[in-house]
């Protein structure tokens, strides 16, 4: 686990992070059937090599951070949907870290690796950490609408925040973050139990201004910040692409914190019929093998987000490694 300074140097050294695409979607459009309620985390049990390729290429493309295939993944997601023993449960979370490590590895020993003084280019493991609402599997991380005690949001997360760290991933990423309760046991759950853990938050919203469960900004960064030594980064992921830059404005002006966004491709998902609505804006993304189209209207948007505070940046559903080669094309080159 990288210290706070640490990850802060690495931040003022290389300017901006690249953060990686989507997982699930990626996955999907490889030929894999994730119509289950652990979605990606389906296949840490059934086809792991998959995710270590589809990290490896995210690594290929550019990206500085792989997320590791543990969003679904909490022990008693686990549990419940696989129908695993707990011991089983903390294995399949260990092997996210993993996969993710030995892609990183194998990323390493080529010459994409190798930054222009010959160096190996900055290859983080982020684990992530989805909210309850991923448990539920019926889009409740996009509204905040649950309800449980602080306690049992932190006995929730404690496990596979446990194992992530013993695994050896460098940070946390607490990811699509949609309920202020839910925020609030996590950032004291690492401040009580887990001190040596840094993390970033990155949540879902109800409009440019609003958590998800309709908490404005104000109020969320006023706890964030009562927290601030575990939390290196703070903003937004799967979130509609054009909305981001709106959402990243209102957010700088209550954190100093440095801005995290991995928007999606602005599509709808539906839980119901776990189908996407809408079609993937030609302008805006590039194609999943890779091929860019419109590198024009994606520079402005990418020089949006960090003209708006962004530092750490990639995307999240319905986007992929030509994604994240294009950012890293306009932005690192």
């Amino acid at each position: 686990m990288l210290s706070r300074s640490d990850f802060q140097a690495l931040l003022d050294s290389e300017g901006l992070l690249i953060v990686d695409g989507a997982l699930a979607t990626e996955l999907e459009t490889r030929g894999h059937d994730l119509n289950h309620p652990l979605w990606s985390a389906k296949l840490l049990k059934e086809n792991p090599a998959s995710i270590q390729d589809v990290h490896f290429d995210y690594f290929k493309a550019g990206a500085n951070i792989a997320i590791t295939a543990s969003y679904q993944a909490g022990i008693e997601g686990l549990t419940t949907h696989f129908g695993v023993e707990e011991p089983d449960a903390r294995l399949l979370v260990k092997r996210s870290v993993e996969v993710a490590k030995a892609a990183r590895d194998a990323f390493a020993e080529t010459k994409d690796a190798k930054a222009s003084d010959g160096s190996v280019k900055t290859l983080l493991i982020a684990g992530s950490v989805g909210p309850y609402g991923a448990f539920l599997a019926d889009g409740s991380e996009y509204r905040g609408d649950y309800q449980r005690t602080v306690d049992e949001f932190k006995d929730f997360h404690r496990s596979r925040i446990a194992v992530l760290i013993e695994a050896g991933v460098d940070l946390l990423a607490l990811e699509t973050m949609p309920n202020l309760s839910e925020t609030k046991a996590l950032l004291e759950l690492l401040q009580t139990e887990f001190p040596q853990a840094i993390a970033w938050l990155a949540c879902s919203m109800k409009g440019a201004a609003h958590l998800s469960d309709g908490t404005p900004w104000q109020d969320v960064l006023a706890l964030v910040n009562e927290h601030q030594a575990r939390i290196v980064s703070f903003g937004i992921n799967c979130v509609p692409l054009h909305e981001t830059k709106d959402a990243l404005e209102h957010i700088k002006r209550f954190t100093d914190l440095p801005l995290i966004c991995y928007p999606n491709s602005g599509e709808v998902w539906e839980p119901a019929t776990h189908t996407w609505h809408g079609s993937q804006p030609d302008a805006l993304l590039a194609e999943h093998s890779g091929k860019c189209e419109a590198a024009s209207q994606l520079a402005a948007e990418f020089d949006s987000w960090t003209k708006a505070g962004a530092r750490l940046v990639g995307g999240c559903c319905r986007t992929g490694p030509g994604f994240i080669a294009a950012i890293h094309d306009h932005i690192k080159t």
